[in-house]
Formats: C-alpha cells, structure tokens, sequence
C-alpha cells in the first residue's frame, strides 16, 4: 500500500511501513517504558523519542534497558544496542524484575494473527502438524502480553485471515484467555491494533476491538469487510492525519537513512 504524500514538502508517496511507523509513535505519547521488539516496533519508538516522547525509555528482550543506539539495531542482540544504554540485564532479572514487576508501560509486539479479544497468533498458520507457514513463535510475547501495563500491536496486513474469528495457533494468549485458564494477568492486553485500514481499540479484561479510526479515504465498510469477526465499530470514527513532512522526514533521513526496515 501506498498513499499520497501529504503535503508539497514531502517529495516521496508515503510506503505503508512508514504510516504504520508514524500512527504507531503518536500513540506512544505520554508513555515513559516501552518492551519494544524489532521492526516497526522499533521504528515506532524511535520516531516518537524525537516527537511525542522525548523521555522514552526503550527495553529490548536481550536484557538491554534504556538503549540509545547511534543507529537502527538490526537484531535484539546486535551490539549497537549496547554503547550508551543505561542498564544491561541478565535475562532472569529483565523478566523477573523489570516485566513481572510491572515496570513496562507498553509492550510494542506484531502477529501474524489476531482475534476480537487481542489473542495473538505467531506460531503457524494451518494446521500445528502440517502448517502452511511455520512462523518465529513467541520469543518474549507471553511474558511481555501478561505484565505489560497494556500492548500495542501493529500489523502489517489487514484481511480476514489476519484478523480472524479463530487463531489457527493461540501463541500469546491475552488476559480474558489468560482468566479463563484461572491465570490472572498483571495488565490490561491489547489496547491498541494499528493497520494500514485504521487503528482499533479496547479497553482491557471483557472488551473486545473495536475499530476507533479510519485512514483517509478508508470507509468503515471497507475495515468490517477486511475483518474476519463482526467487528464492533466506535460511536464516533475518527479520520487519522496523515504523516506529516516533518515525521517523514525525521523517520527516513534521522531514524532510518539505511531503509533497514522501512520498505
């Protein structure tokens, strides 16, 4: 997906990575911790660092807290993360510590699938024995979706196998799951899903996403019928501004030159 740019300053149509990386960072204002992971989790968090949260505190899942890279890692485990991070963790007292003590503000994951209650699938799609796609698994996901204070996600597509009535594989279980199986988790879940349709939303424990906002030129039948579940649909749809020259400058010549994970 492409958009065009939104004004005469910004010269190059707008990629779909760079719009979920600019809406992405505007939700981040305000937030003080975040559990970020690589891709445009990171391009998000970066973005926002230089705009809406200047304070952030980005925490990656090799135990690195704080993390002020000179440039985009292209790993959690690459050393650029290291130079001029304020702590580096052991990975018992990262989540020992720093999640199960309810230190993170947002944790920042993707899927390959989500449901209306904010379950995320990153295991296989089809069947577990004979998947069409065998995907990462869950790294840190479980840990990071049970302590964070809330999750965002974002993800790259948005069809109804995407957002799906039923996981093809429960990897990260949110905390209307978690309940059921009599685990009580520390935070809220998903709050926030970001597309390149709109943004959806709920609140926590027994609410299920709902869409909140569109982009422009995106109609609210055109997310329903992308969404695998009748999705419920705010009072009031907001129109989300399209990225600005200024944060598309930012996000292309000070956060990403190199195009590591714009695309």
């Amino acid at each position: 997906m492409t958009t065009t740019a939104p004004d005469a300053g910004t010269a190059a149509p707008v990629t779909s990575s760079e719009l979920l990386s600019v809406v992405a960072s505007r939700e981040l204002a305000a937030r003080r911790t975040v559990f970020a992971g690589i891709g445009l989790p990171t391009l998000a968090t970066e973005l926002a660092h230089l705009t809406v949260a200047p304070d952030i505190e980005v925490v990656y899942e090799s135990g690195v807290c704080g993390a002020h890279p000179s440039h985009l890692p292209e790993t959690i485990a690459d050393a650029v993360l290291i130079s001029g991070a304020e702590a580096v963790l052991s990975m018992p007292a990262l989540f020992g510590y720093v999640l199960q003590g309810g230190h993170i503000d947002v944790g920042f994951l993707g899927a390959a699938q989500i449901d209306r209650w904010g379950n995320l699938n990153t295991s296989v799609i089809g069947d577990w024995e004979r998947p069409e796609v065998r995907l990462p698994g869950s790294g840190g996901g479980v840990e990071v979706m049970a302590n964070s204070r809330e999750v965002f996600v974002v993800m790259r597509r948005h069809d109804p196998r995407s957002f799906t009535e039923f996981l093809d594989f429960c990897t990260t279980p949110g905390p209307d799951r978690a309940l059921a199986e009599g685990i009580r988790p520390l935070g809220a879940g998903v709050t926030r899903v970001i597309t390149e349709l709109g943004i959806l939303a709920r609140e926590g424990v027994g609410d299920q996403l709902r869409l909140v906002a569109t982009h422009p030129g995106v109609t609210v039948d055109q997310v329903r019928a992308a969404t695998g579940w009748e999705l419920a649909v705010a009072g009031r749809v907001a129109t989300v501004p399209p990225p600005t020259a200024a944060e598309l400058r930012l996000l292309r010549e000070d956060v990403d030159p190199g195009r590591v994970y714009l695309r």
